[in-house]
């Protein structure tokens, strides 16, 4: 299961860095049309739009995967093993109902926006909600997967904090880490 989720997480990565590719071509596009010769893209905006949703959507799955989303972990890092699990478990939970909340949510706009049209292109609206859908699909299975780990003992209990405080405590740990070992390789792999 771990490769099948790397495998759609690299094609996800790709899927975004495609989003914003074609983000930048019909809003610089559109400017330069506008600007220089007065005219322009007339779906620029909304395809631009509708892209934006999709890639924040998709990248939020990326960071789930790889447990990259920031938060707070100063009382989650003082408590002993047993607690770190009790609170994974806890948070997985509460993740999995709020993901079922947007799922049901986002299927809902979905199936009410199929026939009503998008102004600029005549696309369906339900374009704009399904990013929901596709979301809360894949983070149910991300956080089924890391559930299952906790629940059956297949997880190490440096991996029970799934969470960075920010990148800059990241940074200070990987560069004390650095300073005591001599190279960032010998750094990264203890980490690991």
């Amino acid at each position: 299961m771990d490769k099948l989720l790397d495998l759609i997480c690299k094609a996800l990565d790709g899927l975004i860095a495609l989003c914003l590719a074609v983000m930048v071509v019909l809003v610089f596009g559109n400017v330069v049309l506008r600007y220089g010769f007065d005219s322009g893209i007339a779906v620029s905006e909304e395809v631009s739009r509708w892209l934006f949703v999709w890639s924040t959507f998709l990248g939020a799955v990326v960071a789930l995967h790889k447990h990259e989303h920031l938060g707070v972990d100063m009382l989650v890092d003082r408590l002993p093993v047993l607690g770190r699990k009790v609170c994974l478990v806890l948070s997985h939970l509460v993740m999995l109902w709020v993901t079922w909340l947007l799922f049901s949510g986002s299927w809902t706009q979905v199936n009410l926006n199929l026939d009503v049209e998008a102004p600029a292109t005549s696309a369906p609206m339900a374009i704009l909600y399904a990013p929901g859908v596709v979301f809360s699909l894949l983070a149910t299975a991300i956080l089924l997967l890391n559930l299952a780990r906790v629940l059956t003992g297949r997880i190490k209990d440096a991996d029970l904090v799934m969470v960075q405080a920010s990148e800059e405590t990241l940074e200070m740990e990987q560069l004390m880490a650095t300073a005591a070992h001599g190279s960032p390789e010998v750094a990264g792999k203890e980490r690991a």
